[in-house]
């Protein structure tokens, strides 16, 4: 299979993976996921940190920094491959926006899900999950049936949600007790912005051809 070339994600996929090694060389992985990462607990003014990037955004900055080679090497891989495919379809600007605004609405879901929680949400998992999301929208081949008054597409999103909520919380039950944190409400919200904005994007991108 021949991949689209995907610029954007080809950028994305580089200073995610630079600033890794950066931080890694630097000694400095630790103490950027308490200053860079996005933590709940600040917003709700429950955690104040000195010399900290700006609450607003660490929503982007944490997708920046990971816990290890492992949940770096996982989320590029994602990335590298769906992120390619979607941003060949809804193009560079879209593909952006999709991405920024997954990141967004991964960090507000677990901010939902955990208001005061002081601890760092770091990585791209939230804002890459988006992309998983418009992927799955886009490309899935399953023929899916309109029920009653809901469209086949809608039908098709509710779908989609309901299984990767399933998948998250298997998940969370499968790592519960272990030192493994996976943010389940950031893996969900960005996921279900993905699949809202698909076919908007996909119509932005052909409006403005």
């Amino acid at each position: 299979m021949t991949l689209p070339q995907g610029r954007l994600t080809q950028a994305l996929l580089w200073v995610t993976a630079l600033a890794y090694v950066a931080l890694w060389a630097l000694g400095k992985a630790d103490a950027a996921a308490y200053l860079g990462g996005f933590i709940p607990g600040r917003v709700s003014g429950f955690v104040n940190l000195t010399g900290a990037v700006p609450a607003w955004l660490t929503p982007l900055s944490a997708t920046l920094l990971h816990g290890g080679v492992a949940h770096l090497g996982f989320n590029l891989l994602m990335l590298a491959f769906c992120g390619r495919f979607v941003e060949s379809v809804v193009g560079a600007g879209p593909f952006a926006f999709l991405y920024v605004v997954g990141a967004y609405a991964s960090a507000g879901a677990q901010y939902f899900a955990g208001p005061f929680a002081p601890e760092p949400m770091i990585g791209a998992s939230g804002a890459i999950s988006a992309v998983l999301g418009a992927y799955a929208l886009l490309f899935s081949r399953q023929q899916v049936r309109a029920i009653g008054p809901l469209s086949s597409t809608t039908v098709r999103v509710l779908w989609l949600a309901a299984a990767w909520i399933l998948v998250q919380a298997l998940f969370a039950l499968a790592t519960a007790g272990s030192q493994m944190h996976i943010a389940v409400a950031a893996h969900i919200g960005g996921f279900i912005a993905g699949l809202l904005l698909a076919r908007p994007l996909l119509l932005w991108r052909y409006r403005s051809a």
